[in-house]
């Protein structure tokens, strides 16, 4: 990146030892980048994409957004809405927006496949969220014409 690059990590700490693999992937990600970042938490997933529509609408410092969450299969259909309205949410703030959002909510069956994919030495689900929110803040930049 030529311009210094500011991100917003929002992050929801409801499994505390997932969230905490997905951060640290992230944060690896900005850092190597030469990128700088803050980070906030939220309760769940659900909440991810209002804090992040809170900061874009607050403050113009951030460049992109990296989402962090777990979720885990239950017993009812509540996971099936969590789901869907979060991935959906950041999709319609990316695109209504225009905002670089990485996505890196884990949808998972159990606690070992969360694990695997947050893990920085398994899948790095957040490592590949930031990666994919640069990208992004790139490609917007290239069509704004701001490449430097």
């Amino acid at each position: 990146m030529t311009k210094a690059t500011h991100i917003l990590l929002v992050e929801a700490p409801y499994y505390a030892h997932i969230a905490a693999l997905l951060r640290r992937g992230a944060e690896k990600v900005i850092l190597e980048a030469g990128a700088s970042f803050e980070a906030v938490s939220v309760p769940g997933a659900f909440e991810v994409p209002a804090a992040i529509a809170f900061a874009a609408k607050a403050s113009r410092r951030f460049d992109g957004f990296v989402a962090l969450a777990c979720v885990i299969r239950g017993e009812t259909s509540h996971y099936d809405h969590i789901c869907a309205e979060s991935a959906r949410a950041l999709q319609d703030l990316a695109l209504s927006e225009r905002l670089a959002i990485g996505y890196g909510i884990l949808t998972v069956e159990n606690e070992a496949q969360a694990l695997l994919r947050a893990s920085p030495e398994g899948r790095d689900k957040g490592g590949e969220a930031a990666r994919a929110c640069l990208a992004m803040i790139a490609l917007k930049r290239f069509f704004e014409g701001k490449n430097g």
